[in-house]
């Protein structure tokens, strides 16, 4: 048999499949975006009133944009600088790191709906473990999730249990792999451990800094079930975010078209945060035998 025929053949189920469950998907949502479609009947065509009403009538999408670009702004710094602290810090350990390594990962592992699980379990107001650690120390515990000003900060919080995951291990190999030739050099040049850190580690690094800051925006504009788990977009819409919005619409008003709409812009903002993300990496990403 033609060696051609063959990898067509074997090919041809995932073709089907990516067809079937990936371009032909994207393409309907686009075309729904532009009708009125609440599944029970056809899509009546509209154009882009879909999108118009989006930006223009509806200020629950401005609402819902500004508690996801709040939570991005704050979780996807501290998730970062937390992971890569850890990571250095198992760089020093020289007996044992593979322990620390699978001690640190594990918890990562946790499924969402579990962990929002605990996390409100955590954050309760009366028997809440962070609460009960405040008071011990004469303080006064917040409301947590009952309160729209420290609901969005809890989700933050929360959103730590992850910083010794894959983003440790990666910050970790990257570590490891800056030759040691380096600091060997700084300190014979009068540099110290603390000048070391910005002027050989960060730079070294950058692109793993720059792949986790795509990856963390990315992951955060979608963030949608600690919110659906936990406070359902309250108290006071201060937990709304785009993605929660965005199943509010499909699934309980049954308004797809509004929600495909939706889902574009969403790709929209995201890609063009991205862009910004590339242009910016030119002035602080150092990749090794290109500069």
């Amino acid at each position: 048999m033609n060696k051609k025929l063959l990898v067509t053949i074997f090919l041809f189920p995932w073709i089907i499949g990516f067809i079937g469950y990936g371009i032909y998907p994207i393409i309907i949502s686009f075309y729904y975006s532009l009708c009125h479609y609440d599944v029970l009947q056809l899509p009546m065509f509209i154009g882009f009133n879909n999108y118009y009403d989006i930006l223009f009538n509806d200020s629950y999408f401005w609402k819902s944009i500004t508690n996801t670009f709040i939570y991005t702004l704050f979780r996807v710094p501290t998730n970062i600088i937390l992971s890569l602290i850890l990571a250095i810090l198992i760089n020093q350990v020289s007996k044992g790191s593979s322990i620390f390594r699978t001690a640190y990962f594990i918890p990562s592992l946790v499924s969402g709906v579990a962990l929002s699980v605990i996390w409100m379990w955590i954050f309760n107001p009366q028997i809440g473990l962070f609460n009960i650690l405040l008071k011990f120390f004469g303080i006064s515990g917040p409301m947590w999730l009952q309160d729209p000003n420290w609901s969005k900060p809890a989700l933050v919080i929360m959103s730590f249990w992850s910083v010794g995951g894959g983003r440790m291990l990666i910050f970790l190999a990257g570590l490891r792999n800056i030759p040691p030739k380096l600091y060997e050099a700084f300190r014979l040049d009068g540099g110290n451990s603390f000048q070391s850190f910005f002027h050989i580690t960060l730079p070294m690094i950058s692109p793993i800094i720059f792949l986790w800051a795509i990856i963390e925006v990315i992951a955060s504009m979608q963030v949608f079930t600690e919110a659906f788990i936990m406070t359902k977009g309250g108290p006071l819409d201060s937990t709304l975010f785009y993605n929660l919005y965005l199943y509010n619409k499909a699934f309980q008003d049954f308004n797809m078209g509004y929600a495909s709409a939706l889902a574009w812009l969403l790709l929209i903002i995201t890609f063009a945060i991205t862009a910004f993300q590339f242009k910016l990496s030119k002035k602080y990403v150092y990749y090794e035998g290109m500069q």
